[in-house]
C-alpha cells in the first residue's frame, strides 16, 4: 500500500525527483572520493614531505567538499519541497473522498479516525517520504560506492565487510517485522484517544450535569495509558536497533585496526589506505545506519499508508449522476415511490414502502415515535444516503440522475441538531447564498424570529459565532439554521424536529412567519410536538418504519389509532379536538 500510495502521488513531480537523485550521486561520489584523496596525501605528500603535493591535493579536497556541500543543499531543497507536495496533494485527496461519503461512510470510520488519517497518518507517509529523499536515495550508493572501493584498497582485509554487513541486515529485518504490528495497533490507539477526548469536548455540558468528571478522568487515563504502553513497548523495540549496530561498528573497527596492522606489517598496504579503508568502513556503516534509521519509519509509514488508502478506496454509497439533470420543468413537487432503506447488514429495514407526496403551497408533516424512520425519511430527499427501494423523485425526476448542484439549490434540509461554522453571523447565514445582501439577511432573521437577538449583540452581523455554534443556545441555534435556509430560498424547505428547541409562543410565531415566506413553496416538517404540525395540509404518520396514516388532524384523530396515541400523549381530548 505504501509504495502504491507514493507511486500515484509522486508521479507529478518526476522531473525534481531527477534532480534530487542526480544531486544525491554527485554528492554521494564526492563523499566517496574524500578518503583516497585523503590517503593519497598520506602516502604520497606527508611521507615523502612533499609540501606541494600536500598543498594540491588539499585545495582539491576543499573544492570537492564545496561542490558536495553544494549538492546536499540542492538535494534536500527538492526533496523537503517535493515531500510537502506529496503530503498536500495526499490531504486534498483524503479530504475529498470523505467530502464525497453519505452519512453511512462517515458513520463506518468514525469521525476521530478520519481526522487521525486525514492529519497524523498522512504526516507519517510524509515524513518518511523526506526521510528516503534527503537520506536513503544517497544510502546503497555509498553502500555499495564504499564496498567496492574498499575492495580496490585491500581485499584480504575486505573479509571484515562479508561478515559485517549481513549480520547488520538480519538484526535490523528481525526488528522490523516485528515493529509493524505494534505500529497498527498504536495508530489504532490513537484513534481511541481522539475518540475519548473529542467525546469529553463536545459532551463536556452532559458530564457536567451529570457529575462525571472523575469517570471521565478515568476513561481518558484508561485510553491514554494503553498508548503510552504500545508507544513504550514500540519504543524499546526500536531502542535495541542503535545498540545492535554501534556494537557490530565498534567490533569491525577493532577487527580492521587489528587486521590492517598486520597488512601494513607485512609491507601488503600502506598507512593511507588503511585511514581511507577505515573511512569506507564508517561511510559503509553509516549507509547501513540510515538505512536503519529509515527501516525504523518504515513499519508505521507502512500502517498509515494502508489507513490513508482505504480511505482513497472506499466509494461512496451516494454515486453522482454520470449524465446528470441540470433544469427541472416544474418548481418543488416531491415524490416518494415505494421508498425503503437498509442499513448493510441489517436484518430489519429502517424504511418500508414508503408512498408519499409534498405540492408547492403546501406543508407536508411527518410525525410517529422516536425510531419509526422520519429523520432517515427525509434524509433521503437531499441524498445523505440513498433509499435502497423505491424512488425518491423532485419535479418528476429522480434525485440520483439531478446534478448535485441543482439538488442543493433545490432542496434545504434544515437538521435537528443544526451546525455552525467558527466565523460571524453573516458568514453562517449566506453559507448557502454568498451573494446575499445584508437587507436579504436580516429579513431572513426577522423570519426565523433571530433579528431581536442578533442585534442585541454587539457587532450584529459581524458578531462572532463558535465553532458548532456553542456560544450561542440551542433555541438560538436552530433560528440561525431556518435563517440560513430561507436565504438561500430552496424550492422545497425541509425541516426536521428544527422547532425542538423554541418555547411555544416563539414556535407559534416563526410557524406563522415561515407560512407566509414559503407559500409558494413545499415545506415538510418532521416533528414530536403536535402543536408543531396540527394544521399542516397533509399530515403523514409513521410506525416502525412504515406509512399507517395520512390525512389532515381531525381526519387522523378519528380513524388513525397511532396518530390519535402520539397526540392524546401530549394534550387533551378537549385541546386536541
Amino acid at each position: 500500500m505504501l509504495i502504491r500510495l507514493l507511486r500515484t502521488y509522486l508521479r507529478p513531480y518526476r522531473k525534481p525527483l531527477a534532480w534530487l537523485v542526480l544531486l544525491q550521486f554527485l554528492q554521494t561520489c564526492a563523499t566517496l572520493y574524500l578518503p583516497t584523496l585523503n590517503a593519497d596525501i598520506i602516502d604520497q605528500g606527508v611521507v615523502n614531505g612533499d609540501t606541494g603535493y600536500i598543498l594540491s591535493y588539499g585545495a582539491l579536497m576543499i573544492g570537492i567538499s564545496l561542490a558536495q556541500v553544494v549538492c546536499n543543499i540542492g538535494a534536500v531543497y527538492y526533496g523537503a519541497r517535493t515531500a510537502a507536495a506529496l503530503g498536500r496533494d495526499v490531504r486534498a485527496a483524503v479530504f475529498d473522498r470523505v467530502q464525497s461519503f453519505s452519512a453511512r461512510e462517515v458513520g463506518h470510520f468514525g469521525a476521530p479516525s478520519l481526522i487521525t488519517r486525514t492529519t497524523n497518518d498522512v504526516q507519517q507517509v510524509q515524513m518518511l517520504a523526506l526521510m528516503t529523499f534527503t537520506l536513503m536515495v544517497s544510502a546503497p550508493i555509498m553502500c555499495v560506492g564504499g564496498i567496492v572501493l574498499a575492495l580496490g584498497l585491500d581485499v584480504p582485509l575486505s573479509a571484515v565487510l562479508v561478515a559485517v554487513v549481513p549480520v547488520l541486515g538480519i538484526s535490523v529485518t528481525l526488528i522490523v517485522r516485528r515493529l509493524r504490528p505494534l505500529f497498527r495497533t498504536m495508530q489504532e490507539r490513537l484513534d481511541t484517544v481522539n475518540r475519548v477526548l473529542r467525546e469529553q469536548i463536545t459532551g463536556n455540558r452532559v458530564i457536567r450535569a451529570f457529575v462525571r468528571d472523575e469517570y471521565e478522568q478515568q476513561r481518558f487515563r484508561k485510553s491514554n495509558t494503553e498508548l503510552t504502553e504500545m508507544a513504550m513497548g514500540t519504543g524499546n523495540l526500536l531502542a535495541l536497533m542503535f545498540p545492535i549496530v554501534m556494537t557490530v561498528v565498534n567490533l569491525s573497527s577493532i577487527a580492521v585496526v587489528w587486521f590492517g596492522a598486520h597488512r601494513i606489517d607485512s609491507g601488503g598496504m600502506q598507512i593511507g589506505d588503511l585511514t581511507a579503508f577505515l573511512a569506507y568502513l564508517m561511510q559503509i556503516v553509516m549507509s547501513v545506519m540510515m538505512a536503519t534509521f529509515m527501516f525504523m519509519m518504515v513499519p508505521r509509514a507502512e500502517v498509515c499508508a494502508e489507513r490513508v488508502q482505504e480511505v482513497l478506496d472506499t466509494s461512496s454509497s451516494v454515486v453522482p449522476p454520470v449524465a446528470p439533470v441540470r433544469e427541472l420543468r416544474r418548481h418543488g413537487h416531491l415524490e416518494i415511490r415505494g421508498a425503503g432503506f437498509r442499513y448493510p447488514g441489517a436484518e430489519e429495514a429502517v424504511l418500508k414502502a414508503i408512498d408519499l407526496v409534498a405540492l408547492p403551497g403546501e406543508t407536508t408533516a411527518v410525525i410517529g415515535s422516536t425510531g419509526s424512520g422520519k429523520s432517515t425519511l427525509l434524509g433521503l430527499v437531499p441524498r445523505l444516503f440513498d433509499a435502497t427501494d423505491g424512488q425518491v423523485l423532485v419535479d418528476g425526476e429522480d434525485v440520483a440522475d439531478l446534478d448535485p448542484r441543482l439538488l442543493a439549490k433545490t432542496v434545504s434540509l434544515v437538521p435537528q441538531k443544526p451546525y455552525l461554522f467558527a466565523g460571524t453571523v453573516a458568514t453562517n447565514l449566506r453559507y448557502g447564498n454568498p451573494d446575499a445582501t445584508d437587507e436579504e439577511l436580516w429579513h431572513a432573521l426577522e423570519v426565523a424570529q433571530a433579528k431581536g437577538f442578533v442585534e442585541r449583540l454587539e457587532n450584529g452581523l459581524d458578531s462572532p459565532i463558535a465553532q458548532g455554534g456553542t456560544n450561542v443556545s440551542g433555541g438560538q441555534r436552530q433560528r440561525l439554521a431556518i435563517a440560513r435556509t430561507l436565504v438561500q430560498r430552496p424550492e422545497i424547505y425541509l425541516f426536521d424536529d428544527s422547532f425542538s428547541a423554541l418555547d411555544y409562543a416563539t414556535d407559534a410565531a416563526l410557524r406563522a412567519a415561515l407560512a407566509r415566506e414559503t407559500a409558494e413553496a413545499t415545506v415538510v416538517i418532521v416533528a414530536q410536538r403536535v402543536a408543531t404540525i396540527r394544521d399542516a395540509d397533509r399530515i403523514v404518520v409513521l410506525d416502525e418504519g412504515r406509512v399507517v396514516g395520512t390525512g389532515r388532524h381531525h381526519e387522523l384523530m378519528a380513524d388513525n389509532e397511532t396518530y390519535r396515541e402520539i397526540v392524546l400523549s401530549q394534550l387533551t381530548e378537549a385541546e386536541a379536538a
